[in-house]
């Protein structure tokens, strides 16, 4: 009886550990916050977006605000267009604002970070942000570095 009872232990155990694998696997993977409530689309043209994916967060001040949910190339002005979907509770950016491409520690994810400017308009469902800073590219800058290294020597 007592084996009996170590197998159901173990089944439970494993059964446990399986679900919280499912929830570590869908935080990681940013699946778990579809179907917040209400958004409102915006979109910030970019040189470089680096690294973004669709689904990378939006955020201001550290809090995140919504969601990347489309990134095109646009042949015409050579840039490429992040769409976003933002809550809708965080309606109040000044048209001003800027939207840079950001890195969460050295090697980490990137996102989208607002920067809130001065204006009294808001923006609204469909504008553009105009104030954008691309991706900082690693590759570039050691590639700059050891450019400007090599020239030192000479």
């Amino acid at each position: 009886m007592t084996s009996r009872k170590i197998e159901i232990l173990v089944g439970l155990f494993v059964a446990a550990a399986i679900a919280a694998f499912f929830m570590l696997a869908m935080s990681i993977s940013n699946m778990s916050s579809y179907g917040d409530g209400e958004k409102y689309e915006l979109k910030a043209r970019f040189d470089n977006v680096g690294g973004l994916k669709v689904r990378s967060p939006v955020s201001a001040g550290g809090v995140r605000i919504g969601r990347v949910t489309d990134i095109q190339y646009n042949s015409e002005t050579y840039e490429a267009v992040v769409s976003m979907a933002i809550d809708q509770q965080y309606n109040k950016f000044p048209v001003d604002t800027a939207a840079s491409i950001l890195t969460s520690g050295l090697l980490g994810e990137q996102f989208v970070g607002f920067v809130p400017g001065a204006e009294e308009d808001y923006l609204k469902a469909g504008d553009i942000i105009d104030l954008t800073q691309s991706a900082i590219v690693l590759e570039e800058i050691i590639g700059q570095f050891i450019y400007s290294q090599a020239n030192e020597e000479e």
